[in-house]
């Protein structure tokens, strides 16, 4: 019977962390389409709702508008880059974790 290390198993926090690390990589560039990772209780966004960048503020800082199924703005606000996740791969080859 084979025997596995620790070691040789990836926790599922070790795969968080290195998708984090790969997408603090990954620059956000104007008019991508990103998700909110956190709730904003504020402006009534959950965390997973989807927007796009419409501005870049400063260095990790930009602006997101959030439209409705019909193309009416419903939030628009600044948000820092570890506040969103880029949606899109750019083409980047895909990674499988699983």
């Amino acid at each position: 019977m084979d025997h596995f290390t620790a070691k040789s198993v990836p926790t599922v926090n070790n795969l968080l962390c290195d998708e984090e690390a790969l997408m603090q990589k990954r620059k956000i560039k104007l008019l991508d389409t990103i998700a909110l990772v956190e709730d904003i209780p504020s402006r009534k966004l959950k965390r997973g709702e989807v927007g796009t960048v419409v501005e870049i503020l400063a260095p990790e800082v930009y602006e997101v508008e959030f439209c409705d199924d019909d193309g009416q703005t419903y939030a628009e606000l600044a948000l820092r880059a570890d506040q969103i996740i880029p949606l899109h791969n750019r083409g980047d080859a895909l990674r499988i974790v699983a």
